[in-house]
């Protein structure tokens, strides 16, 4: 995963993670841009990519996902959602997103203009069930926590709706 000191310590386990946009920039306020996460995870899991848990934030989301592959899934993720997003804030004429995105790339970063994501994904493997529910927990209650809404299924953008016996947005593997 890049420069990151951070690894995924058995790559076959759910593994819990948070994608940040770079310097916290609020880009998911538009459906648009969260549509584009969502699509791109629909086809990593038919690659093998098991979404246990998700949440999406104005700038940055929570994951709980497995595969045998999660590091080249997860590379693949972050280059693919970086460069549509990338093309909708240039073809939308956010220019002000787009600037700061400029301004604040890492210096290091010189085969790119623009960086969209933070680097690293800063893995934690779930070690035990009561584990996983923590985590699943914390994914969900991200949103009442920050006072977006008074109940976690209520947040379109997560999968607690699938944890409450409804339906959300992106299909999710419970059996973990």
């Amino acid at each position: 995963m890049g420069r990151s000191r951070y690894r995924f310590i058995y790559p076959d386990h759910p593994h819990f993670m948070t994608l940040t946009v770079l310097h916290w920039i609020p880009v998911f306020t538009r459906p648009e841009t969260v549509q584009i996460l969502l699509d791109s995870l629909r086809f990593l899991e038919k690659e093998g990519l098991k979404v246990h848990a998700w949440v999406v934030l104005e700038n940055h989301m929570h994951l709980v996902v497995q595969s045998p592959d999660i590091e080249r899934h997860v590379a693949r993720f972050k280059s693919f959602t970086a460069k549509q997003i990338l093309m909708y804030l240039n073809r939308t004429g956010a220019s002000t997103i787009l600037d700061q995105l400029t301004f604040y790339k890492k210096a290091h970063k010189v085969d790119r203009g623009v960086q969209f994501w933070q680097e690293g994904v800063h893995p934690e493997w779930i070690s035990s069930e009561v584990m996983m529910r923590q985590k699943i927990d914390y994914i969900h209650m991200n949103p009442v926590k920050r006072g977006y809404v008074d109940e976690a299924e209520q947040w379109r953008y997560s999968s607690a709706r699938d944890y409450m016996g409804g339906v959300g947005l992106l299909p999710v593997d419970k059996l973990w």
